[in-house]
């Protein structure tokens, strides 16, 4: 069973993919987000931690649509431009997740979509 998430909280998707998909009935796999406030179509700020928590929020208003919320997060994967971002990006996405933390991995690429610094996805378990 597949089902779209789809949510005018967070922005658009800019090419042929979904926001978000549930799988089996119990996943919801979540696009990579960019740091786009869904308001105003731009990056939400110029810093790392501004950017970093506005895919955060981004990843939250899709999982929220699905039934979810940050805690039901998984596994994210973090996408740098530069890796020398990470401990501020470390910071920032270590305010919206404790406790029982999810699976990660980053990685530094070598450009991501509209010039973006971070991109951050997320798989995520429906509750019950």
């Amino acid at each position: 069973m597949k089902k779209l998430i789809s949510t005018k909280d967070a922005p658009a998707a800019i090419g042929p993919y979904s926001q978000g998909v549930t799988a089996t009935g119990s996943l919801v796999f979540v696009s990579g987000q960019l740091p786009i406030d869904p308001k105003t179509g731009a990056f939400d700020g110029e810093d790392m931690t501004s950017l970093t928590r506005r895919c955060i929020l981004n990843i939250e208003a899709i999982l929220n649509e699905a039934g979810c919320t940050l805690n039901d997060v998984v596994k994210t994967t973090v996408y740098l431009k530069d890796m020398n971002d990470f401990a501020e990006m470390n910071a920032a996405y270590a305010e919206f997740f404790s406790g029982s933390l999810p699976a990660r991995a980053a990685f530094e690429v070598a450009g991501l979509p509209k010039g973006a610094r971070v991109e951050i996805e997320a798989v995520a378990v429906l509750p019950k």
